[in-house]
């Protein structure tokens, strides 16, 4: 679906990218993560062929993105985290829209806005940020495109419009279809994707499934304290301390996406060497 290799990206003087190598695949949601300013929505663009690798090669459903072609267009949408819509209704928005998207399905359409609550006779300036941001992420979703970009699509969302958010992107996902999430608010994406990407200043300091998260690390509150003190990470809470640390006994934990994404960023190197040991043995 997506093949990244040895990408540098620079913007005039600042690097952003230098030599970053990533593999996707249909049918997952994946999760990037990473403080504002680190990458995210500069990889999105490059996936999505609105910018232009300086060297090193992007490859999407087997086009150049910034070649632009139309069968690449057409099966591509994103979901960006700035936008602007034109003072129009809803439907005058679908009919100068949804045309270049030949799998567009109206019905979907009108379900998902259902789902939100949008009220379809309004203009879409009328609306308020987080309204129209529903109406885009319904658009995207009703296009059925291949591959579904979407750069911070939580921010401006109420607490229970993520949750409907989480719900309808849960139920589009299918084999054929891969859904690229970044974020910073890692929260949002708890119980939704299923392989987890972090980015800090330009670089890949993670790369993992949900599964193998869950396999090799445990999250928990902790009131022992050698366990406390040979943890990957540890934070006070009110319960104790909460830790991730690894799962040497093969607990069953939830998964806190925060707790795993404080880990990486602060203590990365300890982080991955759990998942090269635990590959070395499998060796």
């Amino acid at each position: 679906m997506i093949n990244i290799q040895n990408l540098h990206f620079s913007y005039k003087k600042r690097k952003v990218f230098n030599g970053l190598s990533l593999s996707l695949k249909a049918g997952h949601i994946y999760g990037l993560l990473g403080k504002n300013g680190t990458g995210k929505s500069t990889l999105l663009r490059n996936m999505g062929g609105l910018l232009f690798p300086d060297q090193g090669s992007v490859s999407v459903l087997g086009f150049e993105p910034g070649k632009r072609q139309p069968a690449f267009l057409q099966n591509v949408f994103m979901v960006a985290e700035e936008f602007y819509l034109p003072d129009v209704t809803v439907q005058k928005f679908v009919k100068l829209n949804a045309s270049f998207y030949p799998n567009f399905n109206q019905e979907q359409f009108r379900q998902y806005l259902n789902e939100f609550e949008i009220p379809q006779e309004n203009t879409l300036q009328s609306m308020s940020y987080g309204q129209k941001k529903k109406v885009l992420i319904s658009f995207g979703l009703a296009c059925n495109t291949a591959l579904l970009l979407m750069d911070e699509p939580t921010n401006g969302l109420d607490i229970m419009s993520k949750s409907k958010f989480r719900k309808v992107i849960a139920g589009a996902i299918n084999d054929q279809k891969c859904i690229v999430i970044s974020t910073h608010q890692v929260k949002d994406l708890e119980s939704l994707i299923d392989r987890i990407t972090i980015i800090d200043e330009g670089q890949i300091l993670f790369d993992q499934t949900i599964e193998a998260i869950n396999r090799q690390l445990q999250f928990k509150i902790s009131f022992n304290h050698e366990e406390v003190r040979e943890a990957l990470y540890k934070e006070p809470s009110l319960q104790g301390t909460a830790i991730v640390a690894a799962n040497t006994e093969g607990d069953d934990t939830k998964l806190d996406l925060e707790l795993l994404y404080k880990a990486v960023v602060l203590n990365g190197e300890s982080v991955r060497a759990v998942f090269n040991n635990q590959y070395i043995e499998q060796l």
